[in-house]
């Protein structure tokens, strides 16, 4: 019982991230004009599949049980990069959508930046797996990009402060996405204080939203950002999720294996 509490902010992030993340699909699964389409099943799925084994490995570790915690290890090696193709193969999707549509991609930078940043999160994790501590900390600080993305659009579906009622209520968005930033590096800030030697990574993952916002600013200043969204949206969706899986799971794969090998020699 005693482990279970030492980690009871890390169940709380994650069980606010699931709930979040209800929220966030709702409008597309449950409201009046619901429309989910594969790439939303597909979505939510791996990013479930993931959060799910996030939830596991760390009550694995609540229990002090290393063992199934290092076989458990074996499915994260594969879900990264399942998650990480997915969510390369969407931006992809949702670029090409904007380019068909003529109306652009208004997530582009996020969808291409987010994507990057949560397989360097990953890889990283892995790398630096001999610091458990730090290790642990840089796969669960993947659940703020999620929790990010999730309070935008419960906020627009649910707070009538952000709902966006015609044209002139626009402007909720950027609303909505500032405070939802200003949430996630509360969070991480939490972290961090908590353990400033390993918490860093909860608020490194916040950073990247505000990041990626001056990203987009510094592109469409210089009016990159249709020639990246047309580049992004050119792109095959299964060569993408092929080539980012393939990638990402070698890269983890060279720093996984041959330690577990390690430790099943000794």
């Amino acid at each position: 019982m005693q482990r279970v509490r030492h980690y009871i902010l890390e169940f709380g992030l994650i069980a606010a991230v699931m709930l979040i993340m209800v929220l966030g699909f709702w409008d597309i699964y449950f409201a009046a004009d619901a429309d989910a389409q594969p790439h939303h099943h597909l979505h939510i799925t791996t990013v479930f599949i993931w959060i799910g084994l996030l939830l596991t490995q760390l009550t694995l570790m609540a229990r002090g049980d290393r063992q199934m915690h290092r076989k458990v290890g074996l499915a994260v090696l594969v879900a990264g990069p399942l998650l990480v193709a997915t969510t390369a193969m969407l931006s992809v999707h949702s670029a090409h959508k904007g380019v068909v549509s003529g109306e652009g991609d208004f997530l582009i930078v996020q969808n291409v930046m987010g994507t990057l940043e949560l397989g360097l999160l990953i890889f990283l994790a892995f790398l630096l797996k001999s610091r458990r501590k730090l290790h642990a900390s840089l796969l669960l600080s993947t659940t703020i990009s999620f929790l990010g993305v999730a309070l935008f659009f419960a906020m627009i579906s649910f707070v009538p402060l952000f709902k966006i009622e015609g044209p002139e209520t626009f402007y909720r968005f950027q609303t909505a996405g500032i405070t939802g930033q200003i949430i996630c590096v509360a969070v991480g800030l939490l972290f961090f204080l908590r353990d400033r030697r390993n918490g860093w990574p909860f608020l490194v993952a916040a950073l990247c939203f505000p990041l990626n916002d001056v990203i987009r600013s510094l592109l469409a200043s210089s009016g990159l950002i249709d020639p990246l969204t047309e580049l992004v949206g050119s792109m095959s969706q299964p060569f993408t999720f092929v080539a980012t899986f393939a990638l990402l799971f070698s890269l983890l794969a060279a720093t996984a294996l041959p330690a577990m090998r390690q430790t099943q020699a000794v």
